[in-house]
């Protein structure tokens, strides 16, 4: 099967993507298998998007596409798109959604995602729903992939996101024995990713829930253009102004 993805015209991913195509070469025919052990927190994140009928939704560091898939079966409403740097994983991604029979409702673009144009890849500048699940933990310059992502979301849209987190209440020799293991596949948890949703959060007037699970295994985080359920247990980082509600500062353990 001929490749189907399209390329960002401004891409040059360069050393990072010939890293991702290496790391994943030969993994990637074993990597859902293996990483639905220790990637926690995937299924509740996708069970928590609830896209408006018609949705467009976006994963950000899409792998072999198993969350796309998953989606666009969950969802049957929506279109979704998948971005990823590695070819490797876009051709295993490209070969698992011609099996499922969805290749009607997946998009797959090559890009970097740190400077991505949505328009180029996929003819919309816009997301209703933006999925980054343990990609940041991978991507140097994860920071500019989240204002990327922020940017890309429609006045109604969300940006969902799992990865690694503080492994506050985990057991030291535990941490140790984790992070070792993650530093042989270039992953470091972000541990400032909480606050640094927060900023964004801040400046781009939008509303941030952020939760730690599995003792401190992972974080979750939703950054939302519209106030859906917002409590202050539930950890809410609510806009400055225009809005003129108060900000909620309390972030949840």
């Amino acid at each position: 099967m001929g490749r189907r993805h399209s390329v960002s015209p401004a891409f040059d991913a360069g050393a990072s993507a010939a890293l991702m195509d290496r790391i994943y070469r030969r993994q990637r025919h074993i990597y859902d298998a293996t990483r639905k052990f220790y990637l926690l927190g995937r299924d509740g994140l996708l069970a928590g998007l609830s896209p408006p009928p018609g949705a467009s939704v976006l994963e950000i560091g899409c792998g072999t596409g198993r969350n796309l898939i998953k989606l666009a079966n969950t969802y049957p409403d929506t279109l979704c798109h998948g971005l990823d740097v590695s070819v490797e994983m876009l051709d295993t991604a490209e070969r698992a959604i011609e099996r499922a029979g969805l290749r009607d409702r997946i998009r797959l673009g090559k890009a970097d995602a740190t400077s991505f144009d949505p328009v180029a890849l996929f003819g919309r500048a816009s997301f209703d729903r933006v999925v980054i699940s343990y990609a940041l933990s991978m991507i140097p310059g994860w920071r500019e992939v989240l204002g990327r992502a922020a940017d890309c979301l429609s006045t109604q849209g969300s940006l969902h996101i799992v990865d690694f987190g503080n492994q506050a209440s985990l057991p030291a020799g535990f941490r140790v024995v984790l992070n070792r293991w993650l530093a042989l596949f270039h992953v470091t948890p972000r541990l400032t990713l909480a606050a640094d949703l927060a900023q964004i959060a801040r400046a781009k007037g939008l509303y941030l829930e952020t939760a730690s699970r599995f003792g401190g295994y992972a974080l979750c985080a939703i950054l939302d253009a519209l106030p859906r359920g917002i409590t202050e247990d539930r950890a809410i980082h609510l806009p400055r102004p225009p809005s003129p509600q108060v900000e909620l500062l309390h972030i949840a353990s």
